[in-house]
């Protein structure tokens, strides 16, 4: 420890014997207090993560200091008599760490030594302006590398994405999605994200930047070779995307637990704006939301591979807002900029533009256009509107039961009920009743439902053409409500020259193009997407069921596992794993894999067919006729497969017809599904294939 002295706000900090001395009061530190507090100053005005702190204090050991940094702090403000709430000196940053925000003297003998900037470890950091003060006096500080355990699927991806070319997919696309999610939440893919798989080019804009407070813009004080904060490894240093972000959920500091929808609505608005900006690579609301309490920044970047982080706190008061935000450089640990926006909700839309084109400038992504003509269309100015949809997002986000889709809709009516003109309302109502029209609808209620999606899918379209989100609805209304596939693709397309950078869409367009005969275009995608939503099981599950109808078997089965690992309660995937051992002919190992899953149509499926091909056919009788008496023929299709599988050919050809005159979106898989090889020769089944119109 160095014995230069240092020097703030007329006390005086002598490192070497503890000694912390202001107008003839001493205070004796121990030596830890002494540690953290030369390391704040060395470097003032930015964070020091308390990931760098505990690893500076406790260097040799795994164990988690995290309540002995908080001594520590308490020690040092007691000393200082400083507080969290009205910080003189030391100020905390939630989830984050600690700045030191104090006012350095003027160091009484300047020549004595010269003061260079604290080493940074890892690659530098982008070169902006220093919002930090100079440093008086004290030696350089080297913060630690901190140790974040690795992402093994991530990883994984990782490596097999570089395996996997992406061709361009030829003529009209036709979705493709599994029962799993009928439809997703209003998000789309791009074909500029996939020309990253394919080129790895960047497709850059620009707009001006039009943000009306001061911003302050931070760097390391200095710029060496290796890299503070980041996760270290043996065999390669951390090097994320130049353009990348994960936006981590927004705390809510309203006062009110209740109000948590609303801090997360926005913080998801606020990401979705993100993705439309080509050139930039945005980690998916999923794997992002799960870094919600706490979460220290390297291990967000390490498990997301992102080079930045978006962070900041919502208060709501009646209908206006307090916004703050802050862009910290996950790489180096320090803050790029921050700022604090006052807003009527009213101006919500225009505010997400303003924080785009702020998170755009600070990462160098050059922006052409006007940036709000593509976040903007179709919002509202009625802060009740704004209200009632956010509640909405919040049960659709979690919407996998009725009662969750059911309440959605409710709030989404309300949306444009006190909004005629609310386009994205429309165009959420629209995807939520054709997802329950799909899943959980019954009888004539089917059929109403499916109008209504078509009704309001349109209506989002009139209001707002260039809302990408109305065009995607009318394609899950087409795809699933019309079986119009080709019409469905031509809507898709549309949808994805509005709005690049979402990974739920792009693992959706992974499995589509596998479902029209692009299998190396298809894998590569949802590949892609995983790398995108890293810690969201249905990314992986996506990749999972892509995989299968690319008959890549054995990498289906991985994928599968990955789904468990990260959701062991997943109630589908057991059931996927099985199909996928049984199309290997590892026929003990997909019962073994059916069975561990619930008695739901996923498992009863697989059950069918494994039996069948173990000779327990008795089992797989009573397998099958749980699918048969589902309400409404609503598993024909999957009756169909296993029919095909037992020999039955003509029974199989009867479900098919029963599934094409109920138009079961399950349909869907039919022009590439493993199971109805043995049928593909047959008039009957070229009939039904023609029927479906598949593009080519």
């Amino acid at each position: 420890m160095s014995s230069r002295k240092l020097r703030f706000d007329g006390w005086v900090l002598d490192p070497e014997s503890g000694d912390l001395e202001r107008a003839g009061t001493r205070i004796r530190l121990q030596e830890q207090p002494v540690q953290v507090l030369q390391t704040l100053i060395a470097h003032a005005g930015n964070v020091v993560t308390r990931a760098q702190l505990i690893a500076l204090l406790w260097p040799k050991t795994v164990v988690d200091f995290d309540a002995g940094l908080n001594t520590v702090i308490r020690k040092l403000r007691s000393a200082l008599g400083d507080t969290s709430e009205t910080p003189r000196y030391i100020e905390t940053l939630p989830r984050r760490g600690y700045r030191f925000v104090g006012i350095l003297d003027p160091d009484p003998d300047p020549d004595a030594a010269s003061v260079d900037s604290p080493t940074v470890s890892g690659s530098a950091a982008a070169g902006v302006s220093s919002g930090a003060a100079p440093i008086s006096s004290g030696t350089p500080t080297t913060l630690p590398d901190v140790a974040v355990p690795g992402d093994e699927l991530r990883s994984k991806w990782y490596d097999a994405v570089a395996q996997d070319e992406a061709p361009s997919l030829t003529g009209t696309p036709a979705p493709g999605q599994s029962s799993r999610l009928a439809v997703g939440r209003p998000l789309i893919a791009t074909l500029a994200v996939l020309a990253l798989l394919i080129g790895g080019a960047y497709a850059v804009w620009r707009a001006h930047a039009g943000a009306g407070v001061t911003s302050v813009r931070m760097q390391p004080l200095a710029q060496s070779g290796r890299v503070t904060g980041a996760a270290s490894t043996d065999a390669v240093a951390f090097n994320p995307p130049p353009h990348s972000i994960a936006v981590l959920p927004f705390v809510n500091l309203s006062g009110d637990k209740d109000q948590e929808y609303f801090s997360d609505g926005l913080t998801e608005e606020l990401l979705n704006s993100l993705t439309h900006i080509e050139g930039l690579q945005v980690a998916a609301r999923t794997s992002s939301f799960s870094f919600k309490e706490r979460p220290d920044i390297a291990e967000v970047a390490h498990k997301l591979n992102v080079g930045t982080v978006l962070e900041g706190s919502v208060r709501r008061s009646g209908h206006t807002v307090r916004i703050t935000a802050q862009l910290v450089n996950a790489v180096t640990g320090f803050h790029l900029w921050s700022r604090t926006y006052d807003r009527d909700l009213g101006d919500v839309l225009k505010l997400q533009t303003e924080i785009a084109t702020q998170v755009a400038t600070a990462l160098e992504v050059t922006l052409l256009g006007d940036l709000g003509a593509k976040i903007e269309p179709g919002g509202t100015s009625n802060p009740g509107a704004f209200d009632a949809y956010l509640r909405a997002s919040k049960s659709w986000e979690f919407g996998y039961t009725a009662p969750d889709i059911e309440t959605a809709i409710a709030a989404f009516t309300e949306a444009v009920r006190l909004d005629p003109t609310y386009a994205r309302a429309f165009a959420g109502r629209s995807t939520a009743l054709t997802y329950y029209a799909g899943t959980y609808a019954k009888g004539v209620t089917i059929r109403d439902d499916f109008d209504k999606a078509l009704t309001d899918a349109r209506r989002a379209i009139d209001l707002a053409p260039e809302l990408a989100e109305g065009h995607l609805a009318l394609s899950y209304f087409l795809r699933d409500g019309a079986l119009d596939f080709a019409q469905a693709g031509v809507e898709l397309e549309r949808a994805v020259a509005l709005a690049p950078g979402n990974a739920l869409a792009i693992g959706s367009y992974g499995r589509f193009g596998v479902l029209t005969g692009h299998p190396d275009t298809g894998v590569a995608a949802a590949r892609r997407a995983v790398l995108l939503d890293p810690l969201n099981s249905e990314s992986h599950y996506r990749l999972a069921d892509t995989l299968y109808f690319a008959r890549r078997y054995a990498e289906s089965v991985a994928a599968f596992n990955d789904v468990l690992v990260l959701d062991p309660k997943d109630t589908d995937s057991p059931g996927g794993r099985g199909r996928a051992y049984y199309e290997l002919g590892e026929f003990e190992k997909a019962r073994a894999s059916c069975e561990a899953g619930p008695d739901n149509a996923a498992s009863q499926w697989c059950l069918a067919l494994t039996y069948h091909r173990l000779a327990r056919q008795t089992d797989a009788e009573v397998a099958l006729g749980k699918l048969r008496s589902a309400t409404g023929d609503r598993f024909a299709y999957r009756c169909a497969t296993i029919y095909a599988q037992w020999g039955r050919g003509a029974q199989a050809l009867e479900q098919l017809d029963t599934a094409l005159r109920k138009r079961l979106p399950e349909l869907r898989w039919l022009k590439t599904d493993p199971l109805l090889d043995s049928l593909r020769q047959e008039p009957r089944f070229q009939a039904i294939e023609r029927a479906l119109k598949f593009p080519n």
